[in-house]
């Protein structure tokens, strides 16, 4: 996709796994690369994305997306659920250029608009919402669908 002096914006795949686990677990989300690697395979075969930066080694970055059609609106809407850099790769333009690929794939798909989803413990994933163009619209509400075994 995208390229800036050796760095690459390209959609994710399962050899990326073990690095993406890394990277999530990094900032609080672990999961086994395994189940990472079920997970991009599904993400590439429905409607989203995963995109990763990668600068000669594993990903240090990573943007997900999904898209959807709506009743209230005439083009589908895409949601980044996911946008993460490594700590030590951030002030680079990275996150910035995965925010520009991700719009690049959800305006391919057709979609209208493009949300990004930031919880209030995110300070700093709003901060960068609102200096890239992201307005605030309010809160999601989030409720499990199965009981926690």
């Amino acid at each position: 996709m995208a390229s800036r002096y050796g760095l690459e914006i390209r959609a994710a795949n399962s050899s990326d796994a073990a690095g993406l686990a890394e990277l999530l677990r990094g900032s609080g989300h672990p999961a086994a690369s395994e189940t990472l690697a079920e997970r991009i395979e599904a993400l590439r075969h429905g409607s989203g994305a995963a995109l990763v930066a990668v600068d000669w080694g594993p990903p240090s970055g990573l943007v997900v997306l999904h898209w959807y059609p709506s009743l209230t609106a005439s083009l589908p809407t895409a949601q980044i659920t996911t946008l993460l850099v490594d700590p030590e790769a951030r002030r680079r333009g990275i996150g910035r250029l995965l925010l520009k690929a991700a719009s690049q794939a959800a305006r391919s798909a057709g979609c209208g608009e493009i949300q990004l989803l930031a919880r209030p413990d995110q300070a700093h994933l709003q901060a960068f919402g609102a200096a890239t163009g992201f307005s605030d619209h309010g809160s999601v509400s989030v409720r499990p669908l199965r009981k926690k075994a």
